[in-house]
């Protein structure tokens, strides 16, 4: 198991328009190169299990994650099934006016990935979830204002 934190990264739009962003469904979803195949089920009003084949460390597996949302706080995120399940982790978002600062916390596992290569999958995971994300909120949130004036 590896513990891992991850601070300091940044969206370019205010914390409630990321948050619109996360409950956005397809465009959030769809923003995601590393999955396909996507399937939700509605667990509580803030719970839901997201299944879908995930691409992580160069093959696609299918995979079961648990995911409560408590806004505008934080989500976290239980991995159920493949390759990093039993992991666990927090993204905490926090306003910065005009931007929102996201920090990750958690512990990564695997029983099938080799000790030593758990926090690399872990952070390529972490990396590519926020490269994704990032350039989406960007337009996104620079399409609303424009379209506001």
């Amino acid at each position: 198991m590896v513990y891992l934190k991850d601070e300091g990264s940044e969206f370019e739009a205010p914390i409630d328009f990321v948050w619109k962003y996360i409950f956005g469904g397809e465009a959030h979803d769809g923003a995601h190169k590393t999955t396909r195949k996507p399937k939700f089920k509605q667990v509580s009003d803030i719970t839901i299990e997201y299944g879908s084949e995930r691409l992580l460390r160069g093959k696609w597996a299918p995979d079961l994650m648990r995911i409560t949302m408590v806004p505008p706080v934080s989500v976290t995120t239980e991995w159920l099934e493949g390759v990093l399940a039993g992991s666990k982790f927090v993204y905490v978002y926090k306003p910065k006016g005009a931007r929102t600062a996201i920090d990750v916390y958690g512990e990564f596992t695997s029983k099938t990935l080799a000790p030593e290569e758990v926090e690399a999958a872990a952070r390529e995971f972490l990396e590519s979830e926020f490269r994704d994300d990032a350039p989406v909120v960007k337009a996104q949130y620079e399409k609303s204002k424009s379209s506001r004036s």
